[in-house]
């Protein structure tokens, strides 16, 4: 049995976006075991992969370069593994790199793509094209070890009594978010015709949809109610769920639920359409030239007006559901 140890710690939709390429990778290499080394509140995301042992850890105990050092030598010690496989790309993994190439390990890692990124998000490019999705980015650094492995970009339905709409309307940043009266107003909806589920997480993004739910009949908050374990069994029980181009997206790829997914300075070009979603099932505004302005949402509006967001239609939404 090959072992290989990989690694990514954040953020939470990308590390989420591991888990169906692990799925398929495994089922067409099954000599092959992945140690998946994240965060221990990831663990119920890699739940039910054959062959993926799942090492949480808590990163606070392991700062600086001691602390980094002492993980490369638990990790060997523990798993001994074969190959190394950093999924992420940051400082901290350019060093367990290190420490691993040392002791003599072959180290491969992700490409990025940050400069072909960097240009797609260029206001000034006007010729915008598809950039290589994030999942086979994954599955590059398989391929670089010599292992085959093809992705189906198949949604895998978890069940098939499915009822109800899912809604998460809040992302980390703003440039990824429809304005909240929107969103309100698309629940409100949604909501005359099919049960709507709110989903969220944090005391603010509860409280919020909470009120939600005290107004708009047949509607439910299940924000900061249920355990990653419970919200991907939710989610599985829906019939489509409504998301920002956020983390929601990429959960309902592991459970096989289709996606409307919702995008604002950020653009599937960029790579992080959720695995096994349909572009026809995307919603945004079209003839901006100035999109993506954004690989994460998280720039200022180079405008000023968030027209992404401020002009996008949830006409369009209610279409598509």
């Amino acid at each position: 049995m090959t072992r290989i140890l990989a690694y990514r710690f954040s953020a939470f939709g990308d590390v989420a976006m591991t888990a169906p390429v692990f799925r398929e990778f495994l089922e067409q290499n099954p000599d092959v075991e992945i140690i998946m080394v994240s965060r221990k509140n990831f663990e119920a995301l890699f739940a039910g992969i054959p062959n993926v042992i799942f090492k949480g850890i808590d990163l606070d105990e392991y700062k600086g370069f001691f602390g980094l050092r002492r993980l490369s030598n638990e990790l060997i010690k523990e798993f001994s593994p074969d190959y190394i496989a950093n999924l992420h790309d940051v400082i901290r993994t350019k060093v367990l790199d290190k420490f691993y190439a040392r002791r003599g390990l072959k180290v491969f890692k992700i490409d990025k793509g940050k400069e072909e990124k960097e240009h797609l998000t260029d206001v000034w490019n006007l010729n915008k094209v598809q950039l290589k999705k994030t999942v086979e980015r994954y599955a590059d650094v398989f391929r670089a070890m010599g292992f085959q492995v093809t992705l189906s970009e198949k949604l895998r339905p978890l069940s098939g009594d499915k009822s109800g709409i899912g809604f998460a309307p809040f992302a980390q940043h703003r440039g990824k978010m429809l304005p909240l009266e929107k969103s309100f107003e698309l629940a409100r909806i949604l909501a005359q015709k099919n049960t709507v589920y709110f989903f969220g997480g944090g005391k603010k993004e509860t409280e919020t949809l909470e009120n939600w739910e005290s107004q708009i009949p047949n509607t439910k908050s299940l924000s900061g109610k249920l355990s990653l374990t419970e919200e991907l069994h939710k989610i599985a029980g829906l019939e489509v769920m409504i998301s920002m181009d956020s983390a929601n997206m990429h959960l309902a790829s592991l459970v096989g639920t289709r996606c409307v997914s919702i995008w604002g300075a950020t653009h599937p070009y960029a790579g992080f359409l959720g695995f096994g979603q349909s572009e026809d099932d995307v919603v945004q505004v079209k003839d901006l030239t100035c999109r993506p302005c954004s690989v994460f949402g998280d720039k200022e509006c180079y405008r000023g007006d968030w027209a992404c967001l401020e002009e996008f239609n949830i006409q369009k939404v209610i279409d598509k559901i």
